[in-house]
């Protein structure tokens, strides 16, 4: 058996499909890890939606931030953006079913040595209060009145962690950290507008994997949401969001031997980026462009 840990597919059912048939992805044997961001802004959202629901225990993911939005929005709790790309998924036939099963999905995956999450782990936070804190909001997600706290949800503060936080205040700082963040300082404050690449992180602030003394440090953890951090494969992380939407290629990692398999359409497709490179497009790059967000 083999477990391939994938980064944000956001959409991109095409080049999901290509890059399962570039691992001969058997599911029943193999398994998949999805870093989450299923969904959004790539034209494919519903079929990745059912692509995945259809593979059942062979596919684990956890939640990113545009799943959460779309559960948001689907329940009056937020508005679309211009550039949501979800109205196939409020309009499907499906939608409830494809829904309810999404809010049953995780936020965080811990096996053997390693930990599956959308973007980080604060570093006051060991593995397993991080599987505990998880589980908070995975309740809540998954209770009675989950379109109350999807509608809690947003917004940037409480910054950092306290243990003595309570209710929405502490359920809105575990989401954030699990599903937003990039970069904090020493002491674990967050900040939410940078989405930049490593060389521009605001003074005081460190990606968040590089704080010194993280309690999760033992652990090897893997992650994306971070385009412009691109592929980083080091003995204690695995970044896996390579701006496939962006015309970077989608990517994989076989964890048992770290075999990387990067997967560019071969043919470009979509709507062009305005003030980008215009070879990149969404969800497919031009062969032979490589971004500067794909990189080790």
């Amino acid at each position: 058996m083999a477990i391939y840990a994938v980064g944000d597919i956001q959409g991109c059912y095409d080049e999901f499909r290509q890059l399962l048939d570039q691992i001969r992805f058997d599911p029943a044997q193999d398994k998949l890890w999805l870093v989450g961001d299923l969904v959004n802004r790539g034209p494919g959202s519903l079929r990745v939606l059912r692509l995945v629901k259809s593979l059942g225990d062979s596919a684990i993911t956890v939640l990113g931030n545009h799943d959460l939005h779309l559960l948001a929005v689907a329940e009056g709790a937020a508005e679309l953006h211009h550039s949501d790309t979800l109205d196939e998924v409020l309009g499907a036939p499906d939608r409830d079913e494809l829904l309810a099963w999404l809010r049953q999905q995780r936020l965080l995956h811990a096996e053997g040595d390693y930990v599956l999450v959308h973007a980080g782990l604060l570093p006051q936070w060991s593995v397993k209060q991080a599987a505990s804190l998880a589980r908070e909001v995975e309740s809540a997600l998954r209770g009675d009145d989950y379109a109350t706290f999807l509608a809690r949800m947003y917004g940037n503060a409480p910054h950092n962690w306290d243990d003595e936080l309570t209710g929405y205040k502490r359920l809105r700082v575990i989401t954030n950290a699990f599903t937003r963040m990039r970069i904090c300082t020493l002491q674990g404050e967050m900040e939410f507008k940078f989405k930049g690449e490593v060389e521009r992180i605001p003074a005081g602030y460190l990606p968040w994997f590089e704080v010194p003394g993280s309690k999760s440090r033992e652990a090897t953890v893997i992650f994306g949401h971070w385009s412009a951090l691109g592929l980083k494969l080091t003995p204690k992380v695995i970044a896996l969001d390579t701006g496939c939407l962006w015309g970077g290629p989608m990517s994989a990692v076989r964890l048992e031997d770290r075999q990387l398999f990067p997967s560019w359409l071969q043919e470009p497709r979509g709507k062009e980026l305005v003030g980008l490179n215009q070879n990149l497009r969404f969800c497919g790059g031009v062969p032979g462009v490589r971004p500067s967000i794909w990189r080790k």
